[in-house]
């Protein structure tokens, strides 16, 4: 039934959502000139090609060094500014920002609208160009009312308007929710918002503070570090930070923090509770240099504690959000070489995930009760999509897979479990049906103080059976996990 969702076609091609490979993107071929190209030449070749741009290439190094664009030279054209007959570099615009072609399209949408560019220059990992992405391009994969919004929200000076602006974003995802958008493409949009969001407030903050002259980076883990928030999220986030010694890492910390907590506090003021776990930048625990970092994930892997890795598994999670990358793909690329193939540390957390089973009884029925205040409900959080996420995040870590988000695992798992297609179809298929199920319970669900408990029996047949399937599908992925790990 579930498979029928994500053909099992489909689910094995490249899927083009926000966490594709901007190398994966069905993309024309750059139009490329030398600098030395007169702009009249450097124009017939655009038109010619249907393009908007064409990108200035270091013909010796294939170095991008600009670009021009029909809009730009129009202007310069009008402005009797423009010598056709001249060099093509004369009217580029120069140092624009690149990103790799390996970073995915959440993280281009999210680069694009916050330095209002319109194109953005693609570059492989020997610096060469690649090719060249345009807002068109990536309009095209997002609702149409999501970059007013994001415009907006990029547009706020205050906390005060921001605040507004996430009471914004839910209502956008309601719309679009309630116009049939996929679970899939929902979450990944709230998380795109709500990233723009926290860089902003990020933003506002920072100017208040004189920060250390390190690199560092703000860190976000849990569904954010996914990019598979909902409508009801709190925070779950820390920093890291360059450091030559411990000495100078705490000295680094203490003048982190004030910056941190006021961060917390202005996320909180937006719409995004402070974690009542306290995994927030703003606690020394939490702030922390690389070498403490990893560190801190050496020991949970070193000496796998059940516990302690019950509580340390969203950090496995995390992603850059605000800062310097490089440090957390250090970080990424250094926890991956140490996970893969640990078999001590990947027993110890599928004990963990498999300490919550699906609620299905025998009789292929729900299994409901276990919670006094909502006793005839499932939790769609805690006995759903938790199951799928802790699976496959250990199969992830296991086999060196980089991606965090949940289907983005197992798309990155499947070849090497010998998944046959149809089975990773279901899953995935099963996983959006309980998101979707989230989605709506958080909009009108009959618990608005627990948004992720729902009363099976308000369901309509066909949803109730699907649901059904959805948890059958959490209970096939744990036994694999079982037979891998724990047999």
């Amino acid at each position: 039934m579930l498979a029928s969702t994500i053909e099992a076609g489909a689910f094995d091609a490249v899927s083009i959502n926000l966490n594709t490979t901007l190398r994966n993107l069905p993309l024309a071929p750059p139009v490329v000139v030398d600098p030395a190209t007169s702009v009249r030449d450097a124009l017939r070749t655009i038109d010619a090609r249907g393009a908007e741009a064409a990108v200035i290439v270091d013909t010796g190094r294939s170095v991008p060094l600009g670009i021009v664009t029909l809009r730009d030279a129009l202007r310069c054209i009008v402005d009797d500014d423009c010598d056709l007959a001249g060099p093509v570099a004369g009217i580029m615009t120069g140092g624009l920002a690149s990103l790799s072609a390996e970073a995915t399209v959440h993280q281009a949408t999210v680069l694009m609208f916050r330095r209002g560019m319109r194109h953005l220059i693609l570059t492989g990992a020997d610096g060469h160009l690649f090719n060249v992405i345009s807002q068109g391009d990536l309009y095209g994969m997002q609702a149409a009312d999501s970059a007013s919004l994001a415009s907006a929200i990029l547009a706020t000076r205050s906390i005060e308007a921001l605040a507004a602006q996430t009471a914004e974003v839910r209502r956008f995802a309601a719309r679009r929710l309630a116009e049939g958008s996929g679970a899939e493409a929902l979450c990944g949009w709230i998380s795109a918002l709500n990233d723009l969001i926290a860089l902003q407030a990020i933003d506002l903050v920072e100017g208040q503070f004189e920060l250390p002259y390190v690199p560092w980076c703000w860190l976000v883990f849990g569904s954010e570090g996914r990019l598979e928030q909902t409508l009801v999220t709190d925070q779950d986030n820390g920093i890291v930070f360059a450091a030559a010694s411990a000495t100078e890492a705490a000295d680094l910390r203490q003048r982190f923090l004030p910056f941190a907590q006021a961060v917390n506090l202005a996320l909180d003021a937006c719409g995004f509770p402070l974690c009542t776990g306290q995994i927030m930048a703003g606690n020394p625990t939490w702030c922390l240099s690389l070498d403490e970092w990893k560190q801190r994930f050496g020991g949970w892997m070193s000496v796998p504690e059940p516990e302690a890795l019950l509580n340390a598994c969203i950090f496995f999670d995390f992603r850059p959000l605000y800062g310097r990358d490089d440090l957390v793909t250090e970080l990424q690329h250094w926890l991956l070489q140490r996970s893969k193939g640990n078999t001590a540390f990947a027993r110890a957390m599928a004990g963990n995930a498999l300490l919550q089973e699906p609620p299905l009884s025998w009789w292929r029925d729900f299994r409901l009760g276990g919670n006094r205040d909502y006793p005839h409900t499932l939790d769609l959080k805690g006995q759903g999509i938790r199951l799928f996420v802790d699976v496959l995040r250990i199969l992830a870590l296991a086999h060196g897979v980089e991606h965090t988000n949940t289907i983005e695992r197992l798309r990155g798992v499947r070849a090497a479990l010998r998944m046959p297609l149809e089975e990773a179809a279901a899953i995935a298929a099963a996983f959006y049906q309980i998101q979707r199920l989230r989605l709506q319970n958080q909009v009108s669900g009959e618990f608005p103080e627990a948004t992720n408990r729902l009363n099976p029996d308000r369901l309509h047949e066909l949803d109730r059976q699907i649901l059904k399937e959805a948890f059958r599908q959490a209970r096939i992925l744990q036994r694999r996990l079982r037979l891998d790990y724990l047999a």
